[in-house]
Order: C-alpha cells, then sequence, then structure tokens
C-alpha cells in the first residue's frame, strides 16, 4: 500500500535484509538520489547507491541497533545491520537535520526512483538512471531548495 501524501499521518517502514533492523520514517522523503562515486559503487557492490533524503526528526530505528561501518567519520557516518550487514543508511557529520536512508529497504519501492543523481564524474559508462537532474559532484547548497521543491511538487502530481 502507498502512503498517502495528503494525510496528516504519514508512514514509510523499512528493514535490512534478515529483518532484525527496522526503522520507520513519518515524513515524506526530501528528494530521491542515486550516487556515483566509487565509495558508494565499492560499499553497495554496484554501478551506484540509491538514496531518500529523510528530514532527521522524522526518522526512527523501531527495532535492533544499527552498527558503524565501512568508511566512519569525518564525512561520513554509515550505519549497517550488525546481523546481516546491510548498509541502511547514512548520517554526515554538519548535516544533522538529514538522514540519508537506503530506499530499496523501504517497503514502498516507489521511493527508489532517483530524482537527482550526484558524482556522475565517476559513474560507469553504462549505468543509466531516470533522474531528471544530474551532477558531476554535489549540487551546490543553493540549489537544494529549488530541488526539493521541485521534488515535492513532482510526487504530488504522481500520486
Amino acid at each position: 500500500m502507498e502512503p498517502d501524501m495528503t494525510q496528516e499521518t504519514f508512514s514509510l517502514k523499512g528493514t535490512c535484509r534478515c529483518g532484525h533492523t527496522s526503522f520507520e520514517v513519518s515524513a515524506p522523503p526530501l528528494i530521491t538520489c542515486a550516487c556515483h562515486c566509487r565509495g558508494c559503487q565499492q560499499m553497495s557492490s554496484s554501478a551506484y547507491s540509491l538514496t531518500a533524503i529523510m528530514p532527521a526528526p522524522a526518522f526512527k530505528v523501531t527495532e535492533g541497533t544499527p552498527v558503524k561501518g565501512g568508511l566512519q567519520g569525518p564525512e561520513a557516518d554509515h550505519f549497517f545491520c550488525p546481523d546481516c550487514k546491510t548498509w541502511m543508511f547514512t548520517r554526515i557529520p554538519g548535516y544533522d537535520e538529514i538522514v540519508n536512508v537506503r530506499s530499496v529497504l523501504l517497503d514502498d519501492l516507489h521511493w527508489t526512483e532517483p530524482f537527482m543523481e550526484t558524482m556522475t564524474a565517476s559513474k560507469l559508462p553504462w549505468a543509466e538512471t531516470p533522474a531528471r537532474h544530474r551532477y558531476e559532484g554535489f549540487p551546490p547548497p543553493e540549489d537544494f531548495m529549488k530541488l526539493m521543491g521541485e521534488f515535492a511538487a513532482h510526487q504530488l502530481a504522481t500520486r
């Protein structure tokens, strides 16, 4: 069942592969992304990682205790299920207002389609996504508000 973004209550649930660690998000994603950096390629063992950027106050782990893994600080802290080692979410120091959730872990896979791509300078030549916006690195901070507004409008129009 897809969440209704027009209702006051919003809930997305997600879990690791083994089901021992789960989380819930009580607000829609701010934006969805595919990151093509070498770090994401290596951590996901894929061409890119898929992320739904969530408002941190709306994110909570509901079962289990994720552990830090992969590269740990100072640029990013990656959290994994301690049992199956699934990469679940990332917190970026200095950006405490957001949490980057691996969107393929959500029960509602609608949120896996990337709205933007980042780090395309590292993109594998054959890797393609339906993203509407592409950045060789990360978008400049002044673009984020515009991108999030466009993403929200797109979600309302397509739901």
